[in-house]
Protein backbone atom coordinates (compact mmCIF):
# COMPACT_ATOMS: atom_id res chain seq x y z
CA UNK A 1 0.00 0.00 0.00
CA UNK A 2 0.80 3.82 -0.17
CA UNK A 3 -0.46 6.97 1.38
CA UNK A 4 -2.60 7.43 -1.59
CA UNK A 5 -3.53 4.08 -1.07
CA UNK A 6 -5.06 4.91 2.48
CA UNK A 7 -6.37 7.98 1.87
CA UNK A 8 -8.46 6.54 -1.13
CA UNK A 9 -9.53 3.63 0.72
CA UNK A 10 -11.45 5.78 3.78
CA UNK A 11 -12.76 8.19 1.34
CA UNK A 12 -14.28 5.17 -0.76
CA UNK A 13 -15.37 2.86 2.45
CA UNK A 14 -16.80 6.10 4.03
CA UNK A 15 -18.04 8.34 1.42
CA UNK A 16 -21.74 8.26 2.52
CA UNK A 17 -20.50 9.57 6.53
CA UNK A 18 -17.90 12.10 4.97
CA UNK A 19 -20.78 13.60 2.62
CA UNK A 20 -22.92 13.87 5.80
CA UNK A 21 -20.47 15.32 7.50
CA UNK A 22 -20.36 17.77 4.98
CA UNK A 23 -23.70 18.44 4.62
CA UNK A 24 -25.80 21.45 6.27
CA UNK A 25 -27.37 19.37 8.84
CA UNK A 26 -23.56 19.03 10.44
CA UNK A 27 -23.37 22.66 11.46
CA UNK A 28 -26.90 22.11 12.64
CA UNK A 29 -25.00 19.64 14.72
CA UNK A 30 -21.89 20.80 16.15
CA UNK A 31 -24.13 24.04 17.46
CA UNK A 32 -26.96 21.71 18.84
CA UNK A 33 -29.33 23.84 16.45
CA UNK A 34 -28.31 27.11 17.05
CA UNK A 35 -27.64 28.37 14.00
CA UNK A 36 -26.80 31.93 14.56
CA UNK A 37 -23.19 33.40 13.47
CA UNK A 38 -21.74 34.02 17.23
CA UNK A 39 -22.55 30.44 17.94
CA UNK A 40 -21.03 29.11 14.92
CA UNK A 41 -18.43 30.76 15.62
CA UNK A 42 -17.93 29.98 19.11
CA UNK A 43 -18.25 26.07 17.90
CA UNK A 44 -15.83 26.52 15.51
CA UNK A 45 -13.31 28.08 18.01
CA UNK A 46 -14.18 25.21 20.49
CA UNK A 47 -12.93 22.37 17.75
CA UNK A 48 -9.66 24.25 16.50
CA UNK A 49 -8.12 25.22 20.17
CA UNK A 50 -9.22 20.91 21.03
CA UNK A 51 -6.89 20.01 17.87
CA UNK A 52 -4.65 22.52 18.62
CA UNK A 53 -4.52 20.77 22.43
CA UNK A 54 -4.60 17.36 20.90
CA UNK A 55 -1.77 17.55 18.95
CA UNK A 56 0.91 19.26 20.83
CA UNK A 57 0.18 16.55 23.56
CA UNK A 58 1.03 13.89 21.21
CA UNK A 59 3.89 15.82 20.08
CA UNK A 60 5.08 16.00 24.08
CA UNK A 61 4.93 12.06 24.49
CA UNK A 62 5.74 11.57 20.68
CA UNK A 63 9.26 9.38 20.45
CA UNK A 64 9.65 8.76 16.77
CA UNK A 65 11.12 12.43 15.81
CA UNK A 66 9.41 13.07 12.44
CA UNK A 67 5.74 11.90 14.22
CA UNK A 68 7.02 14.43 16.62
CA UNK A 69 7.63 17.32 14.27
CA UNK A 70 4.48 17.08 11.98
CA UNK A 71 2.29 16.76 15.47
CA UNK A 72 3.63 19.66 16.74
CA UNK A 73 3.43 21.77 13.44
CA UNK A 74 -0.03 20.75 13.33
CA UNK A 75 -1.16 21.80 16.82
CA UNK A 76 0.71 25.47 15.67
CA UNK A 77 -1.76 25.55 12.61
CA UNK A 78 -4.47 24.83 15.18
CA UNK A 79 -2.80 27.33 17.55
CA UNK A 80 -3.19 29.94 14.74
CA UNK A 81 -6.60 29.04 13.14
CA UNK A 82 -8.18 29.07 16.95
CA UNK A 83 -6.80 32.38 17.24
CA UNK A 84 -8.40 33.49 13.41
CA UNK A 85 -11.49 32.28 15.07
CA UNK A 86 -11.67 34.47 18.13
CA UNK A 87 -10.81 37.60 15.70
CA UNK A 88 -14.19 37.30 14.35
CA UNK A 89 -15.84 36.63 17.83
CA UNK A 90 -16.19 39.87 19.95
CA UNK A 91 -15.30 39.37 23.32
CA UNK A 92 -18.34 37.91 25.35
CA UNK A 93 -18.52 35.21 22.52
CA UNK A 94 -14.63 34.39 22.62
CA UNK A 95 -15.20 33.58 26.51
CA UNK A 96 -17.97 31.35 25.47
CA UNK A 97 -16.03 29.63 23.62
CA UNK A 98 -13.76 28.83 26.25
CA UNK A 99 -10.73 31.18 25.15
CA UNK A 100 -8.33 30.14 28.87
CA UNK A 101 -6.95 33.92 28.31
CA UNK A 102 -10.22 34.77 29.08
CA UNK A 103 -11.46 32.87 31.98
CA UNK A 104 -12.96 29.86 29.56
CA UNK A 105 -12.68 26.68 30.75
CA UNK A 106 -11.89 23.07 28.86
CA UNK A 107 -15.82 21.70 29.70
CA UNK A 108 -16.52 22.38 26.01
CA UNK A 109 -13.69 20.78 24.54
CA UNK A 110 -13.69 17.71 26.68
CA UNK A 111 -17.29 17.01 25.61
CA UNK A 112 -15.92 16.69 21.87
CA UNK A 113 -16.04 13.17 20.75
CA UNK A 114 -12.52 13.79 18.79
CA UNK A 115 -9.87 14.84 20.61
CA UNK A 116 -11.21 12.43 23.55
CA UNK A 117 -10.97 9.51 20.86
CA UNK A 118 -7.73 11.37 19.77
CA UNK A 119 -6.64 11.37 23.11
CA UNK A 120 -6.60 7.46 23.55
CA UNK A 121 -4.13 6.71 20.74
CA UNK A 122 -0.25 6.69 21.38
CA UNK A 123 0.90 4.40 18.45
CA UNK A 124 2.94 6.47 15.96
CA UNK A 125 1.50 4.69 13.17
CA UNK A 126 -2.42 4.43 14.73
CA UNK A 127 -1.46 8.25 15.44
CA UNK A 128 -0.36 9.05 11.61
CA UNK A 129 -3.30 7.27 10.28
CA UNK A 130 -5.85 9.00 13.04
CA UNK A 131 -4.31 12.53 11.89
CA UNK A 132 -4.71 11.80 8.24
CA UNK A 133 -9.03 10.88 9.08
CA UNK A 134 -9.10 14.14 11.71
CA UNK A 135 -8.47 16.10 8.76
CA UNK A 136 -10.71 14.28 6.06
CA UNK A 137 -13.53 15.35 8.58
CA UNK A 138 -12.16 19.10 9.58
CA UNK A 139 -12.07 19.37 5.60
CA UNK A 140 -15.79 18.09 5.56
CA UNK A 141 -16.97 20.48 8.21
CA UNK A 142 -15.04 23.33 6.89
CA UNK A 143 -16.92 23.87 4.20
CA UNK A 144 -19.98 24.27 6.00
CA UNK A 145 -18.50 27.12 7.66
CA UNK A 146 -17.96 28.94 4.66
CA UNK A 147 -21.22 28.11 3.47
CA UNK A 148 -22.72 29.38 6.04
CA UNK A 149 -20.95 32.72 6.22
CA UNK A 150 -21.71 33.25 2.40
CA UNK A 151 -25.33 32.62 2.92
CA UNK A 152 -25.10 34.73 6.12
CA UNK A 153 -23.96 37.99 3.56
CA UNK A 154 -20.36 38.29 5.97
CA UNK A 155 -18.06 37.36 3.05
CA UNK A 156 -15.04 38.60 5.67
CA UNK A 157 -15.59 35.07 8.08
CA UNK A 158 -16.30 33.35 4.47
CA UNK A 159 -12.77 33.79 3.61
CA UNK A 160 -11.42 33.05 6.84
CA UNK A 161 -12.77 29.84 6.83
CA UNK A 162 -12.36 29.45 3.03
CA UNK A 163 -8.27 30.16 4.03
CA UNK A 164 -8.42 27.61 6.72
CA UNK A 165 -9.73 25.00 4.80
CA UNK A 166 -6.54 25.53 2.60
CA UNK A 167 -4.61 25.20 5.33
CA UNK A 168 -6.02 21.35 5.35
CA UNK A 169 -4.15 20.62 2.03
CA UNK A 170 -0.83 21.30 3.85
CA UNK A 171 -1.66 19.11 6.71
CA UNK A 172 -2.98 16.67 4.75
CA UNK A 173 0.39 16.19 2.84
CA UNK A 174 2.25 16.05 5.97
CA UNK A 175 0.41 13.37 7.21
CA UNK A 176 0.51 11.72 3.60
CA UNK A 177 4.82 11.81 4.17
CA UNK A 178 4.17 10.79 7.84
CA UNK A 179 2.37 7.50 6.77
CA UNK A 180 5.26 7.05 4.39
CA UNK A 181 7.84 7.30 7.05
CA UNK A 182 6.17 5.68 9.68
CA UNK A 183 4.38 2.68 7.86
CA UNK A 184 7.28 -0.60 6.47
CA UNK A 185 5.00 -3.35 5.82
CA UNK A 186 1.23 -4.20 4.81
CA UNK A 187 0.17 -4.73 8.51
CA UNK A 188 1.41 -1.12 9.13
CA UNK A 189 -0.63 0.22 6.69
CA UNK A 190 -4.30 -1.88 7.73
CA UNK A 191 -3.42 -0.51 10.78
CA UNK A 192 -2.79 3.10 9.97
CA UNK A 193 -6.21 2.59 7.44
CA UNK A 194 -8.30 1.24 10.34
CA UNK A 195 -7.33 4.21 12.74
CA UNK A 196 -8.52 6.83 9.86
CA UNK A 197 -11.63 5.21 9.62
CA UNK A 198 -12.12 5.05 13.14
CA UNK A 199 -11.84 8.94 13.33
CA UNK A 200 -14.42 9.37 10.65
CA UNK A 201 -16.64 6.77 12.38
CA UNK A 202 -16.42 8.28 15.71
CA UNK A 203 -17.41 11.93 13.92
CA UNK A 204 -20.42 10.34 12.42
CA UNK A 205 -21.64 8.49 15.34
CA UNK A 206 -21.36 11.94 17.28
CA UNK A 207 -23.20 13.46 14.24
CA UNK A 208 -26.11 11.00 14.53
CA UNK A 209 -26.47 10.67 18.13
CA UNK A 210 -26.28 14.83 18.50
CA UNK A 211 -29.16 15.50 15.90
CA UNK A 212 -31.38 12.43 16.93
CA UNK A 213 -31.27 13.92 20.48
CA UNK A 214 -32.30 17.28 18.69
CA UNK A 215 -35.32 15.57 16.86
CA UNK A 216 -33.63 15.59 13.30
CA UNK A 217 -33.50 12.57 10.98
CA UNK A 218 -29.44 12.64 10.20
CA UNK A 219 -30.45 11.01 6.70
CA UNK A 220 -30.52 13.86 3.99
CA UNK A 221 -34.20 14.33 2.59
CA UNK A 222 -34.38 12.57 -0.78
Amino acid sequence: MTPDDVLETVQSDLATELSRLGSSKALYAATEGELEADRVLEAAAVAERAAAETFAAWADDEPDADAREVFASIAADERAHAERVREELDGGAADAAGDTDAGGTTDDVDDLAIPTHLRSIDGTIERAGALLGRILVADESKSQYVGYFVGDADPQTARVFRELRGDLEGQRDRALDLLAAVCTDEADWEVATAAAADVVAVAYEEHVETLESLGIDPKPVC
